[in-house]
């Protein structure tokens, strides 16, 4: 067991990491002893189910075992990185707990991912080895692996947890399910794993979270949604995520003693099927997933729904309008959740007045946080203002892995994480999100914030969904670009009829958007988000047209 920390990762300073430790938010423990304490204590209720499997704690404690000997014997070591790129299913939750067991670090990949993400994401992390599977989604994930490892040096080994032969030296993972053997002991204070950062940069951002902060985050999360031995949660999103895997995700719920159950389609004709199968009482959703569903539910009885408590959406910022709807829709009580990878978690709290669950994303889950809002020159702003938001605190790195220049913008000399969102606070603590910093637009030196105009056009009868990015101008510097889904595909909103509407509600001249473009869908992110950053770029190209 090595104690030192994993070279070009920032660790917490000595005398912060202790006084964590002398409070109990840092228990020592790690995510085997997650593991091992459930089996022990219910080894026969259901820890993990999918379409094909359904394991008990006993079951997925053996499994997990006997890979990560088998995976010693492959030669797979402690803090080697290994690039896990699976869909929502049985298996990634074996795997990423067996290469736990052998400190080996699991690199966590979206299905979405393709060779452009996936190569330099494996040179960053200097990756030794892939685990993915065959053909999923008409796709062939065995083939993309192989073609990473061609490019990339450090990556030695592809290993696929289908059954069956692979072509190159592609290897069966079937093959390294041995009889459990003596591991090693991992260190708590240990990078477990490293999870990827957003950027406009293109440049991969890894994330290094300890089993120490992040096992204190997953704890936090589950107790303050009220998880039990009789949560069923509902993994929808991609699995890799950190939303759907620890706010408080599919580790909150192995914490808690409940299920896991995955799907990885989270439509609603799949994902209403498989709460209904399951039992599901808590989910997760980004704010177009959950517009889905609610449009879903309101469109006729939803009785596979009868099991779920708790609906939960996060990712980006949900329109005001769609959280009113989604609890009466879906028979659910909505919970916003605003976070991040890097660390800090907000939660509206489940017995929360309406007014707070509809407009505002939550307040910090642990009283150890420490948050500030502060201006584009890191003054700290009076309660109430909108600016900035930075923080700190025992589940928020202090520093990306082997990355100083993107350390140096995202971190203040003494160590709070700038975080990118705009925010505001409430005199009760819970904060507002008003985008992100670059989700405003500057049209001729007036800011125009995204959030504020999308929620305008929302109100609108013909428009279904808004998405408001900024394009450049040779005059203006930006100009406001409203692409919108409209409610009736025979009904297309023009720009003189929604700048009348937004007009009437009291909008500033300067906010009016210059362009009004009509779509059937927007481009979304590996997770589901809407990107604009390819809609600026269709719209820029000439791809997209009013």
């Amino acid at each position: 067991m090595s104690s030192a920390p994993l070279p070009g990762t920032a660790a917490w300073p000595p005398a912060q990491a202790a006084a964590y430790r002398a409070e109990n938010l840092w228990r020592g423990e790690t995510f085997a002893d997650l593991l091992d304490r459930g089996a022990a204590e219910s080894p026969h209720a259901l820890a993990v189910v999918d379409e094909r499997h359904r394991w008990s704690y006993a079951e997925l404690d053996r499994r997990s075992h006997a890979l990560a000997t088998g995976l010693l014997r492959l030669g797979l070591r402690e803090r080697d990185r290994v690039l896990v790129q699976l869909p929502n299913r049985a298996e990634f939750v074996e795997v990423i707990f067996a290469l736990f067991r052998i400190g080996a670090l699991p690199v966590f990949c979206l299905p979405a991912h393709r060779q452009a993400e996936l190569v330099p994401i494996a040179e960053s992390a200097s990756a030794t080895a892939i685990i993915t599977c065959g053909t999923h989604a008409r796709f062939d994930y065995a083939a993309l692996a192989r073609t990473v490892r061609e490019r990339v040096a450090s990556v030695r080994r592809v290993l696929v947890v289908d059954p069956g032969e692979f072509a190159d030296g592609t290897l069966a993972l079937d093959d390294f399910r041995d009889e459990p053997g003596p591991l090693p002991r991992t260190d708590p204070a240990a990078v477990a794993f490293l999870q990827l950062s957003g950027g406009s940069t293109g440049v991969p951002k890894l994330i290094p979270r300890t089993h120490d902060d992040y096992l204190y985050s997953v704890r936090r999360s589950a107790e303050l949604c009220e998880l039990g031995s009789d949560t069923v949660y509902l993994a929808a999103l991609p699995v890799a995520h950190n939303f759907p895997m620890s706010s408080p995700g599919i580790l909150g719920a192995l914490w808690a003693g409940g299920t896991v159950a995955l799907t990885p389609d989270p439509t609603p004709s799949a994902a209403f099927r498989a709460i209904e199968r399951f039992g599901v009482t808590i989910t997760g959703l980004v704010p177009p997933l959950l517009r889905m569903w609610v449009e879903r539910a309101e469109a006729g009885p939803a009785p596979e729904l009868a099991s779920l408590r708790v609906v939960q959406v996060g990712g980006a910022r949900c329109p005001d309008e769609l959280a009113r709807r989604a609890g009466p829709a879906l028979g659910a009580t909505l919970q916003q959740v605003f976070g991040m990878a890097e660390g800090l978690v907000c939660y509206t709290r489940l017995d929360d007045p309406l007014e707070v669950v509809v407009g505002t994303q939550g307040r910090p889950m642990s009283e150890h946080d420490r948050i500030a809002v502060v201006d584009d020159d890191g003054n700290r702003l009076p309660p109430g203002a909108v600016g900035n938001l930075i923080t700190e605190g025992p589940y928020t790195i202090r520093g990306y892995h082997g990355n100083p220049e993107a350390d140096a913008r995202s971190f203040t000399a003494d160590g709070w994480y700038r975080t990118g969102d705009v925010v505001s606070v409430r005199p009760d603590g819970n904060l507002v999100v008003h985008g992100r910093g670059g989700d405003w637009v500057n049209r001729g030196g007036e800011k125009v914030s995204a959030e504020e105009l999308e929620g305008h056009l929302l109100a609108h009868p013909d428009v279904r969904d808004a998405v408001i990015v900024g394009t450049p101008d040779p005059v203006l510097g930006q100009r406001i670009c409203a692409f919108v889904q409209p409610a009736d595909p025979e009904v297309r909103p023009s720009l003189a009829t929604v700048r009348a509407f937004v007009r009437e509600r009291g909008v500033a001249a300067w906010k009016m958007p210059d362009t009004v473009v009509v779509v059937d869908r927007f481009p979304e992110t590996g997770v589901g988000k809407t990107s604009r950053r390819e809609l600026r770029r269709a719209l820029v190209d000439g791809e997209l047209r009013n």
